[in-house]
């Protein structure tokens, strides 16, 4: 069996495609994952959306793909505080990893789009990751390569000049539903009912992960299965205090019916701002989606800012009640864990760890 390194060995399995859904040999802990109707799987489909997404010269100064900062070597993430784009410039924003992506609602992390394919194209088209002009300029670079010529045509059954960015957008979606990943020893002591597979310190933090910890209000565990997200958006203060000091004045220039892009916040000020980019809504200030912690040992640094080096550092800054902002969110506070809860809590975040990631081909 083909291995790939993500922070340590793993295997891929083969999963098998079926009535618009996936079935997969291992996907102890996960739901059904569901296909749109309008771009359904094929191994011909997934190769090219792979290609592409690893492919340097759909940037601007040919240094950069979408694996530069979704690295399959570091669990499809890039271990950076933010992301890094062209020309070395960098972003306001850690970059999440892509596995188990295929199960959200929303991308982004503030949520901005709707499904993987509206996704796909955001960062070549971003000055700082890809620099890329316009949606034609990402085509061009596609027709110009014979493989991909050939490949488009067996995929799409179109012609060279017929390509289109949705076809682009769609092979990478394609792609980025393969990254699948359950089956960590918390899923086999819960799921699959192996008592061992968790140690007593692994099996305590999932009690206080449950409980006192308070965790899984937002990253969810069902009794059949867990994503470890919600697909919703909470304000936990981190990064607020850029805007803190302004927040007022902000909230009563919007109610007073002024417009939220001339207020004078600078890009990395307006960053924290969350949803509300997206929405508009005041209630939404701060606000930021929840993330998986599938694979969470592997994925540092944390946080969508990357302020966070370690687990115990994020650990420590939920058991202080996070920082304080007249949005933070009232599932934020004050945990009152002991030395050992906290250890005990880390232990199981590292027992979220798949034993296989499975690549769907």
């Amino acid at each position: 069996m083909k291995t790939y390194s993500i922070g340590l060995l793993l295997f891929l399995h083969t999963a098998v495609l079926y009535a618009g859904t996936i079935k997969a040999d291992n996907l102890l802990g996960l739901p059904k994952l569901s296909i749109p109707g309008h771009n359904s799987q094929s191994a011909e489909k997934i190769a090219l959306g792979k290609k592409l997404f690893n492919d340097k010269r759909l940037s601007q100064d040919g240094t950069i793909s979408c694996a530069s900062c979704h690295n399959e070597e570091r669990a499809f993430t890039d271990g950076q505080t933010v992301a890094v784009g062209i020309n070395l410039q960098t972003g306001l924003r850690n970059a999440p990893t892509v596995v188990n992506a295929a199960f959200y609602q929303t991308l982004f992390v503030d949520g901005r789009a709707a499904s993987l394919e509206e996704q796909a194209l955001g960062p070549f088209l971003n000055p700082i990751e890809h620099g890329l002009k316009n949606k034609q300029q990402i085509v061009e670079i596609v027709k110009q390569d014979t493989q991909y010529q050939q490949q488009f045509a067996q995929v799409f059954s179109t012609a060279n000049s017929e390509i289109t960015a949705e076809h682009i957008a769609q092979a990478i979606a394609s792609f980025e539903r393969t990254l699948i990943a359950g089956n960590s020893a918390f899923d086999r002591y819960l799921f699959g009912r192996d008592r061992q597979a968790l140690t007593e310190s692994e099996a305590r933090g999932m009690r206080l992960f449950r409980r006192k910890g308070n965790c899984a209000n937002c990253h969810e565990i069902s009794g059949k299965d867990a994503l470890f997200m919600d697909n919703r958006f909470y304000n936990l203060g981190v990064g607020f205090a850029k805007v803190n000091p302004q927040i007022a004045e902000f909230v009563k220039a919007l109610r007073a019916g002024e417009n939220a892009d001339e207020f004078a916040f600078t890009d990395a000020q307006r960053a924290e701002l969350g949803r509300f980019n997206v929405t508009h809504v005041i209630a939404d200030m701060g606000k930021f989606k929840t993330p998986t912690l599938r694979n969470i040992a592997l994925t540092a640094p944390y946080l969508h800012d990357g302020s966070a080096k370690t687990l115990e550092e994020v650990v420590e800054y939920y058991n202080k009640g996070g920082d304080k902002n007249p949005f933070l969110d009232s599932a934020i506070f004050p945990l009152h864990l002991t030395d050992q809860e906290k250890q005990d809590l880390v232990a199981f975040l590292k027992a979220l760890t798949s034993a296989a990631p499975i690549l769907v081909r």
